[in-house]
């Protein structure tokens, strides 16, 4: 194999999708990032039809994504969850850059740290630098089929 054939024999990225590329499930994870727990409160705050709830929460309990605790239940983001906190952040940057109105974005995020409003960059772990599409090159990794 040649080339960058290895994405579609090894997409980490297509597997993500399979999980939590549906609309209901990243809005869930919106919400569980601000706070919200319980069974009612994603009912409510996203007015989602209760058997696709149910089905989006299951999925996401299964996968290892949220954790449901009882007694009362409440869903908790699992580490891995956690995780796609960025990832969710990104897109959510994207969208106010590119589909907001005139009167801007509707939510901002305040850095705790140091009191300013944030943008969330992604940067190498190694140096610090930014990353874009010009400044990685793909190669296969242990993954690799």
């Amino acid at each position: 194999m040649t080339g960058l054939a290895h994405r579609f024999t090894a997409d980490s990225v297509g597997r993500a999708l399979d999980l939590v590329g549906e609309r209901w499930s990243l809005l869930i994870l919106r919400e569980a990032f601000f706070g919200v727990r319980r069974y009612g409160e994603f009912a409510r705050t996203l007015s989602i039809p209760r058997p696709t709830l149910s089905a989006r929460l299951k999925t996401l309990v299964d996968a290892g994504v949220l954790e449901r605790v009882d007694p009362v239940p409440e869903y908790v983001l699992t580490a891995a969850g956690r995780d796609l906190f960025g990832a969710v952040v990104t897109l959510m940057q994207w969208g106010d850059r590119y589909l907001a109105g005139p009167e801007g974005p509707p939510i901002l995020l305040r850095h705790q740290d140091c009191g300013e409003i944030t943008e969330a960059v992604v940067a190498c772990g190694h140096c610090g630098g930014t990353i874009a599409t010009d400044k990685v090159t793909p190669e296969p990794g242990p993954g690799f089929r």
